[in-house]
């Protein structure tokens, strides 16, 4: 009786932990989703994801090449939403699956989302739609 007591316990933890981890609701101000002026740069490219996650994972080389060939122009950001300090940002965008990325123009304002792996020369397309240019 004790076991089974304990299990349901540990049953009920770990589904309020995955629960947490759900999402919704969206921010609308670029101050309070990238920490970053608005108007800076023409496009803030958020990847919100994990390091635990391999989809995610393959994200990281294309996140560090868009920042290294458009950084004058693109605002590259990460947040791990597994961890205490990303899942905010899970809640703030209403992410339902990982990685989705997410990119706001000049304002602050979303003007393209994606889920899943985003090849490069996709996600270049999104960034020349605000006028980003190698």
């Amino acid at each position: 009786m004790k076991i089974q007591r304990k299990l349901f316990l540990l049953f009920v933890i770990l589904t309020a932990i995955v629960l947490n981890t759900d999402c919704s609701g969206q921010s609308s101000k670029a101050e309070d989703k990238t920490g970053n002026e608005t108007g800076k740069y023409k496009v803030t490219f958020i990847e919100l994801g994990s390091v635990r996650c391999i989809p995610c994972q393959q994200m990281q080389p294309i996140m560090k090449s868009v920042e290294e060939k458009y950084g004058k122009d693109v605002k590259v950001v990460f947040h791990d939403v597994w961890t205490e300090a990303g899942a905010p940002y899970a809640k703030q965008y209403g992410i339902e699956a990982i990685p989705t990325q997410v990119f706001l123009d000049k304002d602050g304002k979303e003007f393209f989302r994606h889920v899943g792996y985003f090849p490069e020369d996709e996600l270049v397309k999104v960034l020349q739609q605000k006028g980003v240019k190698q």
